[in-house]
């Protein structure tokens, strides 16, 4: 009974505090200056070096070589199998990959969002083209 008493005593209080809980969607902190949210990559400095893509210790990134000698080069980026470890960050000599603390908000109810690809539009154009095609093998 004495249980009953202390439980009965703490409902009643906490009637007549203030919520410590947030209305997220419409409430927002500001986010931490060291958080690491979404991938962005810069194409136009990549060398195609291909360590981030080697260090990625979840297959996250893949760097599609379209043209070696022109530099030209495409990235899918897997989100959903990313654990922002920032590895490919700390391995790129060229500091053309980065993880935003800005845009860290990246649920969504399907899978398809979650595979992006980096690029230039002209070399992006011919690959996702030759994916949606059925029988290529492209995933």
């Amino acid at each position: 009974m004495k249980k009953f008493g202390s439980m009965l005593v703490d409902t009643l209080r906490s009637f007549f505090q203030k919520p410590v809980t947030q209305l997220y969607p419409f409430e927002h902190n500001g986010t931490p200056e060291r958080l690491r949210g979404k991938l962005h990559w810069q194409p136009e400095s990549c060398t195609g070096c291909c360590l981030c893509m080697k260090d990625c210790p979840s297959d996250a990134i893949e760097v599609i070589t379209i043209d070696k000698q022109a530099k030209k080069f495409v990235m899918r980026y897997h989100a959903d199998r990313c654990t922002y470890c920032a590895q490919c960050v700390k391995n790129c000599r060229f500091n053309c990959i980065n993880l935003s603390n800005e845009e860290w908000e990246l649920a969504a109810q399907s899978t398809e969002p979650f595979t992006v690809y980096y690029g230039n539009e002209a070399d992006l154009e011919p690959l996702l083209s030759r994916r949606l095609e059925p029988g290529t093998g492209e995933t």
